[in-house]
């Protein structure tokens, strides 16, 4: 495997971190003058603008390698490199522009030979950045019913399913990202999601969550590969690791 440094992590750190600033400032001056605000352009605008501050960061401190984003021009050259880096500038766009919701996150990950070893996501409205190095605590012990994660707006008919399976309970929230957070943070406990999503919506989670000692896999329970000609990742398993044998179970229905 091509070489891995602790350089890495600290720029993915800082990348994220950096970006998650911006965002939170754009949006406060936005919202400066008490009027109503477009959402949808404040969202557009901080995709933009985060992904060109990300880019540049990494065109500088990582020539050599190359990066898919979201908001980046698809480059097939990638696919001939063993370090790819994977960023989603602006993770819940609609959250993003909907002041002041904090379930919103940026995602930079770098996946070598097609797994996601370092990564970070940034929590920007909670002034918070979790990343693989130093790797968060593993959750703390949860006593009560399992708490399932699921879109707020598109809820998976599987993760009703785990939910039912384990005697828990659904738990709405935002973006990929606040969702895999959560979950490495101790407030749920499983993430579970099916029906659409990219490279860019997990990499960083799936390598901060893992890093943190959880389980991570697609819903099936088959490893999760980046850095494919189609980036479409459809679905995505974040759990505590005790509960991984059943959530898959209960998903494949």
């Amino acid at each position: 495997m091509p070489h891995v440094t602790s350089d890495d992590h600290t720029l993915a750190s800082q990348l994220a971190t950096a970006a998650g600033r911006l965002l939170v400032d754009l949006r406060s001056r936005a919202t400066a003058g008490g009027g109503d605000v477009d959402g949808k352009a404040l969202g557009r605008e901080g995709d933009r603008r985060a992904h060109q501050l990300i880019v540049a960061g990494l065109a500088e401190a990582r020539p050599g390698d190359a990066v898919l984003s979201e908001e980046g021009v698809a480059d097939r050259a990638r696919l001939a490199s063993p370090r790819v880096w994977i960023v989603d500038p602006l993770d819940g766009t609609r959250e993003y522009g909907e002041v002041p919701r904090t379930d919103w996150a940026v995602h930079v990950a770098l996946a070598v030979e097609g797994e996601a070893v370092v990564g970070a996501v940034a929590l920007p409205a909670r002034e918070l950045t979790l990343a693989t190095e130093p790797a968060p605590p593993a959750p703390p012990a949860w006593g009560g019913p399992p708490r399932v994660l699921v879109s707020r707006t598109r809820p998976p008919a599987e993760a009703a399913r785990v939910a039912e399976s384990l005697g828990g309970e659904l738990v709405p929230l935002g973006s990929a990202g606040a969702k895999a957070m959560a979950v490495v943070l101790g407030d749920a406990d499983v993430y579970a999601h099916s029906g659409g999503q990219y490279e860019w919506d997990s990499a960083a989670p799936v390598a901060v969550a893992r890093a943190a000692g959880l389980h991570v896999s697609r819903l099936d329970g088959s490893p999760l590969v980046y850095n494919r000609p189609d980036p479409y990742l459809p679905d995505l398993l974040i759990c505590r690791a005790d509960l991984a044998d059943r959530v898959i179970a209960a998903a494949a229905g």
